[in-house]
């Protein structure tokens, strides 16, 4: 992959007020790069001064090794496109006049679209599946209808950079999977760069080959999303001091219900995961048991109960591990089993299960 996006040594900030510097990202053709980082770090005060919306307090951006800053509007337009925070209300344009506007970089000064130019405008609605939406308003859409819209419009321009500042705000669950995967297969068909900022880290560990960590005073880390967004980083990245994040599970959990476990679940392979989450919301504190340390249930329990007990990954339940969840389960008032099959390496809940009824 050949870089196309590097910044050489940028500060950024405001009124000749530097926040950040010394930055230096680059960003590869085919690539994702991601920027996060708690609210007010900076992340779209570096993203602004990228796309020249913001003027830079030093260094240099450079697109495909041109100093930006040299470009005129019409030539970085026709290098970089942008798809920022905020809700876009362009009156009086259907959907298929706002994908159309990509096109005005490489039209006269009439803005008079070609016969290529429709044809541009046809494949990126195409593209994010939003061939139905072009007759229709821009102002009648849903949020995750415009979102679409405003990336296609991006796609017309025939960017070899897209940058996007948060880009799944104000989108449910069903638009922003429909939007990162819609960026993923322009990344991979068409080979752009793409740089951008999210909030949502379980998306960015999914989508991004680079994720770039911002903390307010600088860039402080970057690399590959498994090697940097790691439980104990992101605790310290984003100040957390109440509740839990779990890296491998990609998403935070609250603190456990405080005191003696009143219930003890026997759980495992995510059958106990809901039983969980009912104790937690009633406030019980509870105990869980007896899961090995590589099932993904054992993450969730350490997190919302009191107690867990484990056993070692591939191991069949040792007896002193057995022995240690009885005591557990007999100080208990209720016992909850969520296994409805016991196989040989899981005996020693098939006997925990048998004493609920002694």
């Amino acid at each position: 992959m050949s870089e196309y996006l590097r910044t050489d040594q940028m500060s950024v900030g405001y009124r000749g007020r530097a926040l950040l510097s010394q930055i230096c990202l680059q960003v590869s053709r085919g690539q994702v790069v991601t920027l996060i980082g708690p609210n007010g770090s900076g992340k779209s005060t570096i993203l602004k001064s990228i796309i020249r919306q913001l003027e830079l307090i030093g260094g240099t951006v450079y697109l495909d090794g041109t100093d930006a800053k040299t470009l005129s509007a019409r030539q970085a337009a026709r290098r970089m496109s942008v798809v920022m925070t905020g809700r876009v209300w362009p009156e009086l344009m259907t959907c298929w006049d706002v994908v159309a506007a990509g096109r005005y970089p490489y039209t006269g000064r009439l803005g008079i679209l070609g016969q290529e130019d429709r044809e541009k405008v046809e494949e990126a609605l195409d593209m994010v599946g939003a061939r139905e939406l072009a007759g229709l308003d821009f102002d009648c859409l849903s949020d995750g209808q415009r979102q679409r819209i405003l990336l296609a419009r991006a796609i017309c321009q025939e960017p070899e950079l897209i940058v996007l500042d948060e880009p799944t705000s104000y989108l449910d669950i069903r638009y922003k999977l429909e939007l990162l995967t819609i960026l993923k297969r322009l990344v991979e068909k068409k080979q752009v760069a793409v740089l951008m900022s999210l909030h949502e880290l379980d998306l960015a560990l999914r989508i991004s080959d680079f994720v770039v960590c911002v903390n307010g005073k600088e860039v402080e880390r970057m690399g590959p999303p498994e090697e940097i967004l790691t439980s104990d980083y992101v605790k310290k990245l984003y100040g957390i001091t109440v509740g839990s994040y779990h890296a491998e599970l990609g998403f935070p959990e609250l603190e456990p219900a405080r005191g003696k476990p009143e219930v003890f679940v026997i759980g495992g392979n995510g059958t106990g995961i809901p039983v969980y989450r009912r104790l937690w919301r009633q406030g019980i504190p509870f105990a869980a048991g007896i899961l090995h340390q590589n099932d993904t249930e054992c993450l969730v329990a350490e997190a919302l109960a009191v107690q867990v007990i484990t056993e070692k990954p591939f191991w069949p339940i040792q007896e002193e591990t057995f022995c240690q969840a009885a005591a557990v389960l007999k100080e208990c008032r209720e016992v909850i089993c969520c296994i409805e099959e016991f196989g040989p390496m899981n005996e020693g809940n098939r006997r925990l299960a048998k004493l609920k009824g002694q």
